[in-house]
């Protein structure tokens, strides 16, 4: 199964809820709208920062269709479909190709650590269910669980498994993480990095795609960063990644999720908050996150 999908900038966005958990189809629309504009590789639609494990079935379906009634058959959806349980996944799968997804994030999520064996099958069933390429999620941060190169490997063999989304690393390790990978699945597996400090420098040592926060907000300079990247242009990407720095920085300090609800309140796309228990960063931060978009072409 084809990976082609899977490259380039892949736009997460936020998912605008109102306080019972149900999808905010207006504001939603405005930020699917942007990335179909901006004309985004992927969108990937409730991923983490799409705060999928916050929404139940029918909301999920709900954000499905609104996305693509907006972003039409031009832009690839990628959805996650991340579940406590196996058969949750699987519906979910079914569910996100029902509605006309073209791809499918899995993270292992559970609350009882899982063995590499647990991850392996349940990763099994979920591509088993449907006929849509699956991108292996390695988010250690979130799951508490780290898939080893072997493991990745032993995925890699399983029909419909054709991408990697793993953690960035710094510049100067970034030709060690990817080397490994390579070696261990098929040429034409995607091999693409989350961390958007980090995802320059991973297209520049030979990623296939970057998962991006930023970019399911601001797909214009993100854009213009990974394209910089992708013709191995480091001067631009030095250059790019100058203004994006004080952006950066915000996700350090605030979380990333947090930041990217403020900043779609200040491009009034949405007043709608993070899922409590979530709370949203203090109003005293606006201005500094303001600040940090006024450098960027949006």
């Amino acid at each position: 199964m084809s990976s082609s999908i899977f490259h380039g900038l892949s736009a997460f966005p936020i998912t605008p809820c109102d306080s019972s958990g149900r999808v905010d189809e207006s504001s939603l629309s405005k930020v699917i709208a942007r990335l179909a504009d901006a004309r985004v590789d992927s969108i990937g639609l409730i991923g983490s920062t799409g705060t999928y494990m916050y929404l139940d079935r029918a909301e999920r379906q709900r954000a499905f269709e609104i996305a693509t009634n907006i972003a039409g058959s031009e832009t690839p959806i990628i959805v996650g479909v991340g579940a406590l349980r196996t058969d949750a996944a699987e519906q979910f799968a079914k569910d996100a190709e029902q509605a006309g997804a073209s791809g499918l994030l899995l993270a292992p999520v559970s609350y009882t650590p899982l063995n590499d064996e647990e991850v392996f099958q349940h990763y099994a069933s979920v591509a088993g269910a449907t006929g849509l390429p699956l991108c292996i999620y390695n988010n250690p941060t979130t799951t508490h669980f780290t898939f080893s190169v072997s493991l990745i490997e032993r995925l890699s063999g399983i029909d419909n498994i054709v991408a990697l989304k793993n953690p960035g690393a710094p510049a100067s390790e970034m030709a060690a993480v990817i080397k490994p990978l390579r070696d261990a699945v098929p040429s034409d597996f995607s091999v693409g990095f989350s961390g958007d400090w980090f995802a320059a420098n991973a297209l520049l040592a030979g990623g296939d795609a970057w998962y991006s926060v930023a970019g399911g907000l601001l797909p214009v300079p993100c854009l213009a960063l990974a394209r910089a990247a992708q013709s191995l242009n480091q001067d631009e990407v030095k250059r790019i990644d100058g203004l994006f720095q004080p952006l950066w920085d915000l996700f350090k300090e605030l979380t990333s999720l947090r930041v990217m609800y403020a900043a779609a309140e200040i491009l009034e796309l949405t007043s709608c908050k993070p899922p409590r228990p979530i709370l949203p960063v203090e109003k005293s931060e606006y201005s500094r996150i303001a600040k940090a978009l006024e450098s960027l072409p949006i």
